[in-house]
């Protein structure tokens, strides 16, 4: 009885460690000053719960997860943006309704943490 009691304690604190990165803060998370298809700068906030908004004009929200060590947000206008470190520095790819985001961006821009 005692051997399954620690063989219990002990699977379940492995599981409890296993899932602690998932509860951590992204590095994603925080706001992004980003460029438009016409240059014009704009923000993306990234939310801890997956909650995507931008500064633009259409009140573009969505929601965002990492994925491959980007944050990849699918916008409610059927956009994709994906942010991603390259070097020492962030870049923002952006792929129009219907577009893969496997092939060439619609748009691309530096992408900086400012909160």
């Amino acid at each position: 009885m005692r051997r399954e009691l620690i063989i219990t304690v002990m699977a379940g604190c492995l599981i409890g460690m296993a899932s602690l990165p998932a509860l951590g803060a992204s590095a994603f998370e925080g706001v992004w000053q980003v460029k438009d298809t016409a240059g014009k700068p704009f923000e993306i906030t990234l939310s801890s719960g997956g909650a995507a908004k931008a500064t633009r004009g259409e009140g573009m929200t969505g929601t965002w997860k990492e994925e491959r060590g980007a944050a990849v947000i699918t916008w409610n206008t059927g956009w994709t943006t994906k942010i991603t470190k390259q070097g020492n520095q962030f870049h923002k790819t952006a792929y129009g309704k219907g577009q893969s985001s496997n092939g060439k961006p619609a748009n691309s821009s530096d992408a900086q943490k400012v909160k």
